[in-house]
């Protein structure tokens, strides 16, 4: 029988919006650790270290989750250049989780000389920091977003995302960041190879039909849209981006996987039943 799908979940705006949980994600995450069914956070946050997203999921009140669960636009990020160059010298604008991401693979962390101009969330960041960001890139430094997010949800609404910054620097710089984060296939192909697994082996999941659902579509991944954040089904035809499902809340999920295992399994002995026949066997 063929295995069980590996989830790919979205965090902000799919599990929580800012520091508020979302009810229906908890029991859906709660029931995959309790059916041990595997599951990656797979989102364009690239503030946040493993643990530092651990931490903060858990004060929400989830429970169970682990640094091993987060593959991070940040984490894709640094892979992706340490993978297509030996240099390592990175000017950053970002926080815990691209510095660590960064360090990880070898990069070290400069003011002046870069090789590199990482740009990642940071919403400590002023004129001044993209101001020396550009000198950086001007000097001949590439820049390297982690992602092209325009918005991201908040409890009180939308903030500016992580894209739009990177957006400002291209058109200041004249240059142009190789496409990374969702919804861009480097993303999914580096999680996939950490995972060690196919595209017909996952699942994506998450609120957003111009970064989760596009990546899907764009891959031939299955995808589920989650109402709870940026996007409503209504969407789709607007975007031209469609989801293979769409839910009001991940508990409808529950049922759904439920359904599918037992519709699989029937199928399967069905199949099995058929082949025996066939061979004279009798079952």
């Amino acid at each position: 029988m063929r295995k069980n799908k590996t989830f790919l979940l979205d965090l902000d705006g799919t599990m929580y919006c800012g520091n508020t949980l979302i009810e229906g994600a908890k029991v859906f995450v709660d029931w995959l650790l309790e059916q041990k069914q595997d599951f990656l956070f797979l989102t364009n946050n690239a503030t946040r270290t493993a643990e530092q997203n651990v931490a903060h999921m858990e004060k929400m009140g989830y429970r169970g989750i682990e640094g091993r669960h987060f593959f991070t636009s940040a984490m894709a990020s640094a892979r992706y250049v340490a993978k297509q160059s030996s240099l390592r010298r990175a000017y950053v604008i970002g926080m815990d989780g691209l510095k660590e991401a960064l360090e990880t693979e070898g990069f070290q962390i400069v003011d002046r000389d870069a090789d590199f101009v990482f740009v990642g969330l940071d919403k400590f960041a002023d004129y001044r920091k993209y101001s020396d960001a550009l000198s950086q890139l001007l000097s001949g430094a590439k820049l390297i977003g982690t992602n092209f997010d325009r918005i991201i949800a908040t409890s009180e609404g939308f903030d500016v995302g992580n894209g739009s910054i990177v957006v400002m620097l291209e058109y200041a710089s004249s240059q142009q960041s190789p496409r990374i984060g969702k919804p861009y296939a480097p993303i999914l192909d580096l999680a996939l190879e950490e995972l060690q697994l196919k595209k017909e082996d996952v699942i994506i999941v998450g609120d957003n039909l111009e970064t989760d659902i596009r990546l899907g579509f764009e891959q031939n991944v299955e995808t589920v849209l989650v109402t709870t954040g940026v996007h409503k089904k209504e969407d789709m035809e607007r975007l031209g981006i469609y989801a293979d499902h769409v839910v009001d809340d991940l508990r409808e999920l529950i049922e759904w996987i439920i359904l599918r295992r037992h519709t699989e399994h029937n199928l399967w002995c069905t199949v099995c039943a058929q082949s025996h026949s066939q061979l004279g066997i009798i079952v």
